[in-house]
């Protein structure tokens, strides 16, 4: 008898990358509605209609799939981010693009973004350290932007990278709270005006 029971009755098995994506889905739906702590394993197995072995086959434990579930999210932020900054050469429009992007993310139906920004585990060593590499790497990246337009050394522009990006994410996800009250490009050009209105003062003011 086969571990995975479908409602058809039939065994279905897929590949294992594709089984893995399911297993990830069925979990970001069970964290998103319970939060880690409330998220159970069986709930799990349950939304992914699996058996709890076929679960365990891919995810030793609730941590490692979480932490998998994490740096899925995360990619996808960085994949966005990333096409952001490269979509073009001239940084007006990269700080402009990079704030989109925020709402980009933080918009999508998939609340990702509580994952990545609201997880009741985010004092979890790996957690935070995850968070944190990914902070970092992106700070490191609009910092280059920055350095760009102004004559301040790499650690200033660093830290102006840091309180963009926490600009933008704080923003974005009270915007989302307006339920639509704002349009999301109307809402991402306030941003985007006030972050480069900052930055672009610097070189007359050196």
């Amino acid at each position: 008898m086969s571990s995975e029971a479908p409602a058809s009755g039939k065994a279905m098995r897929l590949p294992r990358d594709e089984r893995r994506r399911q297993l990830l889905r069925a979990a970001h739906e069970v964290f998103v509605s319970n939060g880690y702590h409330g998220a159970a394993m069986d709930e799990i197995a349950e939304v992914a209609r699996v058996s709890k072995p076929v679960l365990y086959q891919h995810f030793p434990g609730k941590r490692e799939l979480y932490l998998a579930l994490l740096e899925s999210h995360l990619a996808s932020l960085t994949e966005l981010l990333v096409d952001a900054l490269q979509s073009t050469t001239d940084n007006k429009q990269r700080v402009h693009a990079t704030m989109r992007a925020y709402f980009q993310f933080i918009a999508q139906d998939s609340q990702a973004h509580r994952i990545v920004f609201e997880s009741d585990l985010n004092n979890d060593p790996d957690v935070s350290r995850r968070l944190e590499e990914f902070n970092a790497h992106f700070a490191d990246a609009i910092a280059g932007v920055i350095s760009g337009d102004t004559r301040l050394s790499h650690l200033e522009a660093t830290l102006l990278g840091r309180a963009m990006a926490g600009m933008a994410q704080v923003s974005a996800r009270y915007w989302l709270e307006t339920d639509g009250s704002l349009d999301i490009d109307a809402a991402s050009e306030l941003i985007y005006r006030l972050a480069w209105r900052g930055i672009s003062r610097f070189p007359k003011e050196m």
